[in-house]
């Protein structure tokens, strides 16, 4: 599907069992002038299938030139397709610095990857231009791609089109969503999900993907602050927090990530010396 001009959103299906945590499927991006070059966003899961469908889509392209293949952070259905896709594809690999080591296994030239400089520009076909911003939270590798003139920011997974995102750490996350909100955003290509554009906002508002990178910084706030009620009133354990913040309908597959994001958002309270954490203790068991 063409987003807009030179921007090209190849959706991909979820198995049934990864349709709880990443509602609306999964998507890679082409970005470029089919007809000269393209950057490929992300490669997906290592499956047959997710592989299939994005070579598949490169064919409806008109096999172009891929310039460079960029990946927003290291998690495995991101990083999946590498293998086979780059040696299609004959490309280098473009990734944060801190994910250089987890990719070697799977590229046979290391010097086909190449560390991304944080806000480095990258220039494609089309007369396309690229900012890659870097921004940890959801991983320490994570990286944005703007596309400035047409105001699209591809988010991976920080920010994701049809549910709250998982972060593991949640005081860095904040300050990449800070980051993020200071761009001026029309549209939202997010790595799970639909596409947040202005097609899809009947008000017509102006700003639609800033407009979801402030619901999502509003949702954590209100997280941070039932948190605070829940220890307020007595409640420590994070499982109990859970059920005390959460609705009592949560999904049995989304209990653990919710504890999850309770755990990081107690991380940050006890980092900036808001609450205080006491330690485990142990008794002699009965018989």
């Amino acid at each position: 599907m063409e987003i807009v001009k030179n921007v090209y959103q190849c959706h991909i299906e979820n198995e049934k069992n990864a349709q709880v945590m990443h509602p609306g499927g999964s998507n890679v991006y082409f970005i470029g002038d089919p007809n000269e070059e393209m950057f490929l966003v992300d490669t997906g899961e290592h499956s047959r299938r997710w592989t299939k469908t994005i070579l598949d889509y490169y064919e409806q392209l008109g096999r172009p030139k891929i310039t460079s293949i960029l990946i927003t952070h290291g998690h495995g259905d991101h990083t999946g397709g590498i293998e086979r896709l780059q040696e299609i594809m004959q490309c280098p690999v473009m990734c944060h610095p801190k994910l250089v080591k987890g990719l070697k296994p799977f590229v046979d030239d290391e010097e086909m990857i190449v560390k991304l400089k944080a806000n480095e520009v990258l220039r494609t076909g089309g007369n396309v231009s690229l900012r890659a911003i870097f921004t940890p939270g959801h991983s320490d590798d994570h990286v944005c791609y703007y596309l400035a003139r047409e105001k699209i920011l591809f988010t991976g997974d920080i920010i994701l089109g049809n549910s709250p995102s998982t972060v593991s750490d949640l005081a860095d996350y904040m300050k990449s969503l800070e980051k993020l909100s200071r761009l001026r955003v029309d549209t939202i290509g997010p790595a799970h999900g639909q596409v947040v554009s202005q097609q899809l906002n009947q008000k017509k508002v102006k700003r639609v993907g800033n407009m979801r990178i402030q619901w999502y910084m509003d949702h954590r706030q209100l997280r941070e602050n039932q948190i605070l009620g829940a220890l307020a009133k007595g409640i420590g354990d994070v499982d109990k927090i859970v059920s005390e913040i959460y609705p009592k309908n949560l999904k049995k597959a989304l209990r653990r990530p919710a504890a999850s994001n309770v755990r990081t958002h107690l991380e940050k309270l006890t980092k900036e010396k808001r609450i205080d954490e006491k330690p485990a203790e142990y008794t002699i068991k009965s018989d």
